[in-house]
């Protein structure tokens, strides 16, 4: 549905406006209490990190949020803060339901630890001996990939690879389909690159095996031994839950809600779509810790959680970047003081979360929030380190928050400014026809008022285009304007040929070819 993991702004236009500067402002709500205490050097710190997290709270303009806190095998902190919805004064509790984003990740590993701990595959299997029809765009990386590496973010694509195919409406089992027309852009087991797609393969071995779809699994095989039973993956148990929070994102103009209805991240569910409450992820939490053993039950072995959460890919090695990281399974390993951190982000349209835990104290912590973009919710594992930890707190949300307005005023002085006298395009309808590649299939662009537009995938996504400067044209989606983005080229003859959509060409993907043929058909 991410930095590591959350960079998403440039593809998912709808998830995060780019270039923000304005903020809202409200005091926090004071934090509703759960019926759980916490153990005494915890309880000591508490009120400088409630403190902490109430300030930052209000400087990021999160309307909720929800921490849990766990420490050996128990839950020993739990509470919501803020309002499910800006205008509202319905309180976060530590029930409320909030999408969780790639968190999501590690649900479809264990899936697969289960698999290895049946002896039904084992990790460094090759994937086309459980899934025939898996392809790379290199016959032999298709070959030598192993299932462990589907899920740990060196497989040589681009970032984010095929990921706008979601947004368009288009299957999973397309989007699993088309990842053999993505050209790498690094050698394979080389580079670390986050990308969603390669999740689904995973799924799709969990699901041959088991007879049962990926939201059955986890339900049967995670929420319910867990007790977790305000967790879910599909739009509709988002939808109909009483108890959830609205996602929010910031505009221009301020803080806007999200419409709950946007189905992407729930396509990309083994890599984005579960929807959960913070004392639900506190259980979740606390199997990671104690080696996959919840309340006596074995979900997983220790031994292949133990692999699950050791490092496989180095995400971060500059200094000056952070702390040394690698990317696990599903995981990331970093290394922090006194003790290495285990953790993974996730990020929607909407909402952003952060699951972290430290083994080696046997402590572990869930931020949920309602509002992309923000720092905060990887801040406060980290302050609540430094507090646990007997040092000197870091303002962590402060450095996070001036980070982002420095990227922000930088991306504008970026912005391309209009052509003083622009050269007029062609007559419009030179552009209209059919294009199409291999990822995205048949696009259609027609003539809309004074401008194009282009219709793209099965959901029949509109992206507006404006006059800019001769073959080049400004798009507008999701509301939000991207100048000088769509660039046609010419055949010998004048004649239209192809286009390019910058915006969602960041994976290679975003290149068309003009066809003869008028007729739109995309694939399902």
């Amino acid at each position: 549905m991410k930095k590591i993991l959350n960079k998403r702004n440039s593809l998912f236009l709808a998830a995060a406006a780019a270039g923000i500067c304005i903020f809202a402002f409200w005091p926090a709500m004071a934090p509703r209490k759960c019926p759980v205490q916490a153990d005494e050097k915890i309880g000591k710190i508490l009120p400088a990190f409630e403190e902490y997290a109430n300030k930052e709270m209000t400087r990021w303009g999160i309307p909720g949020m929800a921490v849990a806190i766990v420490k050996d095998d128990k839950i020993v902190y739990a509470k919501g803060f803020g309002v499910k919805a800006i205008g509202t004064k319905d309180p976060v509790t530590e029930n409320t339901v909030f999408q969780i984003g790639s968190t999501s990740k590690a649900f479809t590993a264990a899936l697969v630890a289960m698999l290895v701990d049946q002896e039904k595959i084992k990790w460094k299997d090759k994937v086309i001996d459980h899934a025939p029809d898996f392809r790379m765009f290199d016959p032999w990386v298709t070959r030598e990939f192993m299932v462990e590496e589907l899920l740990e973010q060196h497989s040589g694509l681009p970032g984010y690879a095929g990921d706008f195919q979601a947004i368009a409406g288009f299957s999973r089992e397309h989007i699993r389909h088309s990842t053999r027309f993505i050209k790498p852009v690094t050698s394979f087991r080389t580079e670390f690159a986050y990308v969603n797609n390669l999740f689904l393969v995973a799924a799709d071995i969990v699901e041959r095996y088991t007879g049962k779809s990926w939201e059955e699994n986890v339900s049967d095989r995670i929420f319910k031994p867990l007790g977790m039973k305000n967790s879910s993956t599909g739009a509709e148990h988002l939808m109909r839950s009483r108890d959830v929070a609205t996602g929010h994102r910031i505009e221009d103009d301020g803080v806007k809600q999200v419409p709950k209805d946007l189905k992407w991240m729930y396509i990309y569910g083994p890599a984005g779509g579960i929807n959960s409450s913070v004392l639900d992820m506190a259980k979740w939490l606390s199997l990671q810790i104690h080696g996959g053993t919840f309340e006596g039950k074995k979900i997983v072995s220790a031994k292949n959680f133990d692999y699950v959460h050791s490092p496989k890919t180095i995400a971060n090695s500059d200094p000056k970047k952070g702390p040394l990281s690698f990317y696990c399974v599903s995981w990331i390993y970093e290394e922090t003081k006194p003790y290495p951190m285990i953790w993974h982000n996730g990020g929607t349209t909407g909402y952003h979360t952060m699951a972290a835990f430290w083994p080696d104290a046997k402590t572990g912590m869930v931020v949920l929030t309602n509002l992309v973009p923000n720092g905060l919710a990887e801040a406060l594992p980290r302050y609540f380190n430094d507090l646990y930890s007997a040092v000197t707190p870091k303002d962590w949300s402060g450095e996070a928050f001036s980070k982002m307005q420095k990227e922000s005023e930088e991306e504008k002085s970026k912005e391309l400014k209009p052509p003083a006298k622009p050269t007029p395009p062609m007559a419009l309808e030179k552009y209209t026809g059919t294009y199409g590649n291999d990822v995205y299939g048949d696009v259609l662009v027609e003539k809309a008022g004074s401008g194009l537009e282009v219709t793209v995938g099965p959901g029949k996504l509109k992206i507006l285009m404006t006059r800019w400067d001769k073959d080049m044209f400004t798009s507008t989606m999701f509301g939000k304007e991207t100048r000088s983005d769509v660039a046609f080229t010419t055949a010998a003859d004048g004649s239209v040929s192809g286009m390019t959509v910058n915006s969602i060409n960041q994976d290679g993907c975003g290149v068309f070819q003009k066809k003869q043929s008028p007729m739109f058909s995309p694939p399902a």
